[in-house]
């Protein structure tokens, strides 16, 4: 560790997700930067918060940075771009605890600028934090976290296909983003593929047993990536199967991405397809996953002692 390390922390940034449905409203007013949804779209999605009664995505990132500190002995924050904690107030926070570095990782390994891009937007934005930053841009093919998914993927899928009978077939999925942003430039959509190929190879999966989709798309701002889960479901129906195993390599927890829209909507669009779908843990406090951030920021914390 530099010599300094009781003035270095690490900082996590995250989406941040509501607590309860009835502060959908708010928390979609910080997602839209203060711009009005129809108010069909915010009751739709305040009803899916309902029924998964809430997102627990702030506690289990609270919970991962409270192991990462354990792993590394030095402090670590967790700032929300569009819920409590803010980044803003964490910010000061660090300040006031006389933090003189900080290495930032965000919670979603893959980089698009429509995640990683706002979150380190919303760093910059506060009056350039007070102290160095040492951002983290991607980290989708890090061996470990390459070893956290496939930990999952082992134990869910020989489950599945146990219980069926025969061998399922895998969906890897990540969160879509707009055409427009892979057009520009943007490396998500290779980077999330990668996650998804070294994942099977560390699963040792045969490449005829898995695919690749994007899920949750949105409703506005034209075409988003695909091809979607939907679509990927009904062609694996095509080839005969009756059941699907699916684990997203673009999340590190459970949140109304994984709790809704896999465990609810695809898991009925299956079952009116006559299929069942079955899904892997999410990582949430996986003791690989925290050992993965501890060797990511140990990495960054020696590059600094090495150019000193």
């Amino acid at each position: 560790m530099p010599s300094n390390s009781e003035k270095t922390a690490v900082l996590l940034l995250a989406h941040g997700s509501p607590d309860r449905a009835e502060e959908v409203p708010e928390f979609l007013g910080h997602v839209t930067g203060g711009r009005p949804m129809p108010p069909d779209a915010v009751q739709e999605i305040a009803h899916r918060y309902s029924l998964i009664g809430s997102s627990p995505l702030t506690h289990w990132t609270l919970q991962q940075g409270n192991g990462l500190a354990r792993a590394l002995r030095m402090p670590v924050y967790v700032g929300m771009r569009n819920w409590k904690p803010f980044i803003s107030d964490v910010v000061r926070s660090m300040v006031a605890d006389r933090i003189e570095r900080a290495i930032v990782i965000c919670m979603a390994p893959q980089n698009s600028r429509t995640s990683v891009g706002l979150y380190r937007r919303s760093l910059e934005g506060e009056n350039r934090a007070p102290f160095t930053v040492d951002f983290v841009e991607a980290w989708h093919d890090h061996p470990l976290l390459i070893k956290a998914f496939a930990e999952k993927a082992r134990i869910g899928w020989n489950r599945a296909c146990v219980e069926a009978g025969t061998q399922v077939p895998i969906i890897f999925t990540a969160h879509s983003v707009p055409q427009r942003t892979i057009i520009e430039g943007d490396p998500y959509e290779a980077q999330s593929y990668e996650t998804a190929q070294l994942v099977a190879n560390e699963a040792e999966l045969d490449p005829e047993s898995w695919t690749f989709a994007f899920q949750s798309q949105g409703m506005a701002g034209g075409p988003w990536i695909g091809p979607t889960v939907e679509q990927t479901i009904l062609d694996l129906k095509k080839k005969g199967y009756d059941g699907v195993f699916i684990q997203p390599i673009g999340f590190l927890c459970d949140h109304v991405e994984v709790l809704y829209d896999i465990d609810i909507a695809f898991k009925d669009f299956a079952e009116k397809q006559g299929m069942r779908l079955r899904r892997a843990e999410s990582l949430n406090d996986s003791p690989t996953l925290i050992t993965a951030l501890a060797d990511l920021a140990r990495s960054r914390m020696q590059q600094t002692v090495r150019k000193g």
